[in-house]
């Protein structure tokens, strides 16, 4: 197998986010032989819900959404990076993901939260809609502020290193599995 390419998204657009801080460390610890391309949803900017057609026929005619389907089918698997808003996650997640359809099955897909409680309540709602799509969803570790990072994004010594390489590792392992297969 080629050596496995892994986006990793930033899954907020506020001003004041700090989840590309967070993205650049993920990308930080790739494993050797892992391409990584960290991918900003704010700099996406997909409309909301706007296609003229349901996303599961594949009839995609806004070019947003076009580049976007051909953005995730550029990676082999994906880390969602995604903090905690109202104990849910971004809108503008949600909306990446329902803008297309086809391409997340079985796409492997690691979430990795961030936030005060480790986004678990984001994290879990995320899951549902993964399963739902059917991605090959990987819960990762919960980067806890106060323990893991700063609210503005600055790492402590107690951040889950080995926690979000296990991630890869499973990551890499179901991205192995699909090749297989």
């Amino acid at each position: 197998m080629t050596s496995p390419k892994i986006g990793i998204i930033v899954s907020s657009s506020r001003p004041s986010r700090i989840g590309h801080k967070v993205a650049q460390w993920v990308s930080e610890l790739a494993p050797n032989g892992t391409e990584v391309e960290i991918v900003d949803l704010a700099a996406i900017d997909l409309p909301f819900l706007a296609e003229p057609e349901l996303p599961a026929t594949g009839n995609y005619a806004m070019d947003s959404t076009v580049a976007w389907s051909e953005k995730v089918r550029e990676f082999d698997g994906l880390i969602l990076t995604v903090p905690e808003y109202n104990a849910g996650y971004p809108a503008v997640l949600k909306n990446a993901i329902d803008t297309i359809h086809a391409e997340w099955n079985e796409l492997p897909i690691g979430v990795i939260g961030y936030g005060w409680g480790g986004a678990a309540s984001a994290t879990n709602q995320l899951g549902e809609v993964l399963d739902r799509v059917k991605a090959a969803r990987l819960d990762g570790p919960g980067l806890k502020f106060g323990q893991d990072l700063t609210p503005e994004g600055e790492l402590l010594d107690g951040a889950p290193k080995e926690g979000v390489r296990g991630l890869y590792d499973q990551v890499v392992a179901a991205v192995s599995e699909l090749s297989a297969a």
